[in-house]
């Protein structure tokens, strides 16, 4: 008996395996753009966590205050590595939602960060 659930395990985690490899390149296709100041800076970010665009309205780039404009920047990106955290922990849920036990602490997304 205890045979029969660790084939049963290891199906598991050659399921699981698979499931990982598929939302990996699924999340390496990610975009998402956020932004800051009402839209004045824009932020576009992939799902390996790069900033592949950045949007300055030219309204911007005549501002006396350098700060203001470095804080909008900021800000947008680190909006834009929020969003996209929350969607690729997202798509790991939906990829591996029936293949294990939801285990309290048991993070999916701090493995697809190694």
């Amino acid at each position: 008996m205890i045979m029969f659930d660790l084939m049963g395990m290891m199906g598991k985690v050659k399921e699981m395996q698979g499931k990982m490899k598929e939302v990996q390149e699924k999340v390496s296709k990610l975009q998402l753009t956020s932004e800051s100041g009402a839209g004045l800076v824009k932020a576009t970010i992939n799902g390996n966590r790069q900033i592949i665009k950045l949007d300055i309205d030219d309204s911007l780039l005549n501002i006396a205050d350098k700060e203001v404009l470095q804080d909008l920047i900021t800000a947008a990106i680190n909006k834009a590595v929020q969003d996209i955290d929350l969607k690729i922990k997202d798509e790991m849920q939906t990829a591996t939602q029936g293949v294990l036990p939801n285990i309290p602490g048991f993070d999916l997304n701090s493995l697809m960060n190694s």
